[in-house]
């Protein structure tokens, strides 16, 4: 039985919520293992809609164990309030069912203000369209050797020091920045204001995950956003700070490679982006409008409208390859209903000859354009489908296309936010 990895095989948004919620069940522990609460994830159970950032998708589902892995990149008070506001929902948070990783790195108020800072820029280039959570700095410091740790707010002996290295890079960057100074006491105040309603959350986290995989419990690892954003294998610099691709999952928690089963990738039956960057499918005109509309194409954390385009089988075929996707959970399906064509990107033009991968270089990503295969749309409706029976033929016809043409199969098919509206084909924790 294998320990699954969810993970966006676009830039995100691509309904994982939805998808880890409904394998979840089948889980024991759901691990959040990069990223932080610039992601979120929208559950729809009954009539109950939730919607989390940081927390992982399993909390919300008694008897499972949600884990925050090494890999994220924590604030704390977002933390707290993120549990206030579930709970208040009716979803019981405790030390029991929640951990955190003791070596997690924290965002701090001065990761925060320097993110905003550099996203309201006029400078050209600056702006990468972040969502100013400091998600990018907490990176920066951690990878610099020099951040606060979530087991640095039980030594507050020896937090002083910690402090003033970090305040030795920041201090002269704030001047040159032209921002005020923070003082070493005013952070101590920050972290001792919201210790003792983190702290009990943490544990070693790799410790607790390695016993369980050892006694056959069923892990599902969750990320945040999509390949398309690692920053190694994505649009760069558009992309956020962490590794986003399956491999992390093991890296994100404290496992070793072999804990990773089945890699699941989230594809969307079109593609959308939020923020800046290269779009090669993007349409400016109605029907990216009519997409963005239909699908409630903003985002659930910062209620940014999301850029709309057709499915670009290029880009996803890439990811498959590059986190090693087995199967792949189309979703949104139901968002092309009525369309009466739809087209697939299958390569691009660049300087008038053909490619069939995403070049690196930054300038080569702006000028390609795109290649299209047009098929014929439906009439029918997928809304709410829960078998391939109730699917038309030419929307059957359009799945088989992308399995082909992304070199992967489709393992869940989502018609709705509905959990229940899936169609299975394999079951990543069985086949």
């Amino acid at each position: 039985m294998a320990n699954v990895v969810v993970v966006g095989a676009q830039w995100g948004d691509e309904g994982k919520g939805k998808i880890v919620d409904w394998l979840s069940i089948e889980a024991d522990i759901v691990v959040r293992f990069q990223g932080g609460h610039n992601a979120g994830h929208t559950l729809v159970i009954g009539n109950q809609v939730y919607k989390l950032a940081l927390l992982p998708s399993g909390i919300v589902r008694p008897g499972k164990l949600s884990v925050i892995g090494n890999g994220v990149v924590l604030d704390p008070h977002h933390l707290v309030d993120e549990i206030a506001k579930i709970s208040a929902q009716g979803v019981k948070v405790t030390p029991d069912n929640l951990k955190i990783a003791d070596n997690v790195t924290l965002i701090l108020a001065l990761h925060r203000e320097l993110d905003a800072h550099r996203e309201s820029a006029s400078v050209a280039g600056v702006k990468i369209g972040t969502t100013k959570r400091g998600i990018g700095p907490a990176y920066e410091d951690k990878v610099g050797r020099r951040a606060i740790r979530l087991m640095d707010l039980a030594e507050p002996d020896s937090l002083d020091e910690k402090i003033d290295r970090l305040l030795a890079h920041h201090d002269p960057l704030r001047r040159g920045l032209g921002l005020e100074p923070v003082t070493r006491a005013a952070i101590r105040a920050e972290l001792e204001d919201v210790a003792p309603k983190v702290l009990p959350y943490m544990d070693a986290v790799w410790d607790l995950l390695e016993t369980a995989r050892r006694d056959g419990k069923r892990i599902l690892f969750e990320g945040a956003q999509g390949a398309l954003l690692d920053v190694d294998h994505g649009t760069y610099p558009f992309v956020t700070s962490s590794n986003t691709v399956a491999a992390n999952a093991a890296t994100g928690s404290g496992l070793g490679p072999k804990a990773i089963g089945y890699v699941l990738g989230i594809a969307k039956a079109y593609t959308t982006r939020v923020g800046g960057g290269p779009f090669p499918t993007e349409l400016h005109d109605e029907t990216g409008q009519r997409l963005g509309d239909r699908g409630h194409e903003f985002g659930t954390n910062t209620g940014r409208r999301r850029r709309c385009g057709w499915f670009d089988a290029v880009l996803v075929r890439q990811t498959v390859k590059t986190s090693g996707i087995d199967g792949i959970a189309l979703t949104k399906l139901d968002i092309l209903d009525g369309f009466e064509e739809i087209k697939v990107c299958v390569g691009y033009l660049l300087d008038g000859a053909r490619v069939n991968r995403f070049p690196a270089s930054q300038a080569a990503q702006a000028r390609v354009t795109p290649i299209y295969e047009t098929m014929e749309g439906w009439a029918g409706t997928t809304a709410g489908a829960r078998s391939w029976a109730e699917l038309p033929a030419q929307a059957i016809k359009y799945v088989r296309r992308i399995e082909e043409l992304i070199e992967a199969p489709v393992a869940l098919l989502s018609t709705s936010p509905e959990r229940a509206d899936t169609i299975l084909v394999h079951n990543p924790f069985r086949d």
